[in-house]
């Protein structure tokens, strides 16, 4: 190794990494294994060792460290030994990423895709469509093999890491409809429905009227049929169309987890499309990935293999866009171990299953999951990653000016066995 070893050695300060060549050399890193103390907990230091296939690879991480090393690990180009794994050479990273992020190449890298980052994210309509197939129109029955029953794939609700995947998710879906304040009848857009448990939830538990948008047709196909299936489907309906091109009002709106997808640039076009379809004394609940720093950019194996366009934003361009809209921030809550604990349940789950991904889908797609689940719920947990949720108003006497009213309406939602 020429270009790797400098780089690692000024890189690597806490834990071991062990690099085995093609010639068969074995070159250290690292202090070695041990008890650190990093954001707040006390963890143990990863010891992880790693071969490369070929002498390529050492050239391309050091140019392009998370793409290369994602791909390399893709295409088996790049294993471990020694009970090592993807999921703890990803920890050793997070742990010390402010190190290399100071290396000068590292720096120009990151400079560029700051700069690009607005033609990477660059939504319109028909073109956003597209890439949020990219990610939702793989087979149904993959995602069957390792979400839970509800089929939520998005954040859960945690009261503690101890309560189980599917009761967290049952939790969530009782936090939005009781912040929503939903009462018989009223009508509720769903931005993003997903496999529809939510616009299901809405329509059994608060007798509600339910419209969900989504742009995967093998989504919708799904989440049409569960519905049905659940008994809700003369209440419960769904449209493939981007948010856009959407008419009327709605008496509540709820997104979760699409804001992801529009792209920074659409800020201001989804906030004030939300508003026009807000009736006058709607409630609107957006559930969005954002990011504790300021502005940034999505990695490049994000970007190209996993959610195209996509990106998780500061708080700051979130503000900035709604405080144009004459919308009122009527709350925010932040949601800062829960995606952690959901995306561990997941890789948990997908693990388990991970021969029958293989059968399914193939190797490399197996592995492909395995680094996205890993690198998120790393991130998640020591990283700068969290979820929040934004309530907005029409005017400031849209919900009740302090939160008691939540926990009240959860506990009759639960009393009530939903």
């Amino acid at each position: 190794m020429l270009l790797l070893p400098k780089l690692l050695k000024r890189f690597v300060r806490q834990g071991r990494l062990t690099v085995i060549t093609p010639d068969g050399k074995r070159h250290v890193f690292g202090p070695g294994p041990g008890p650190i103390s990093f954001a707040g907990q006390n963890k143990s230091a990863p010891d992880v060792t790693v071969r490369f296939s070929d002498d390529r690879i050492e050239r391309e991480i050091f140019l392009n460290p998370e793409l290369a090393l994602a791909e390399g690990y893709m295409d088996g180009r790049v294993n471990f030994e020694d009970g090592s794994s993807i999921h703890d050479l990803l920890s050793l990273f997070w742990l010390q990423r402010k190190e290399l992020r100071k290396h000068p190449l590292q720096q120009a890298i990151r400079k560029v895709r700051f700069k690009i980052r607005r033609f990477r994210m660059h939504n319109p309509l028909g073109v956003a469509g597209k890439k949020v197939k990219h990610h939702y129109d793989i087979p149904t029955e993959f995602y069957r093999l390792w979400l839970d029953e509800t089929m939520t794939y998005s954040c859960a609700y945690w009261h503690s890491p101890d309560v189980g995947l599917e009761n967290a998710q049952k939790a969530k879906l009782r936090h939005l409809a009781a912040k929503l304040r939903i009462e018989p009848g009223m009508r509720v857009l769903d931005i993003g429905s997903g496999w529809g448990e939510l616009a299901i939830y809405l329509a059994r538990a608060c007798g509600a009227t339910v419209t969900g948008l989504n742009v995967s047709p093998d989504q919708m196909a799904a989440a049409q049929k569960r519905a049905e299936a659940a008994g809700v489907g003369g209440a419960v309906s769904f449209i493939n169309k981007d948010y856009r091109e959407l008419t009327g009002t709605f008496d509540r709106v709820v997104s979760v987890g699409m804001m992801e997808h529009v792209g920074v640039a659409h800020y201001l076009e989804y906030f004030e499309k939300i508003r026009d379809l807000l009736t006058p004394d709607g409630i609107a609940l957006v559930h969005c990935i954002g990011r504790v720093g300021p502005p940034g950019f999505t990695g490049p194996f994000f970007d190209k293999y996993i959610f195209p366009g996509g990106y998780a934003p500061a708080l700051s361009e979130v503000f900035a866009a709604v405080e144009q809209t004459g919308l009122w921030h009527s709350d925010c809550e932040f949601w800062r171990r829960h995606y952690h604990w959901t995306l561990e349940a997941w890789r948990e789950r997908f693990m388990a299953h991970r021969d029958e991904v293989v059968v399914m889908l193939g190797e490399r797609f197996a592995r492909m999951w395995e680094f996205y689940l890993s690198a998120c719920s790393i991130s998640f947990d020591i990283g700068g990653d969290m979820v929040f949720q934004l309530l907005l108003g029409q005017h400031k006497s849209a919900v009740p000016v302090i939160r008691d009213y939540v926990t009240e309406a959860e506990q009759q939602l639960e009393r009530r066995g939903f």
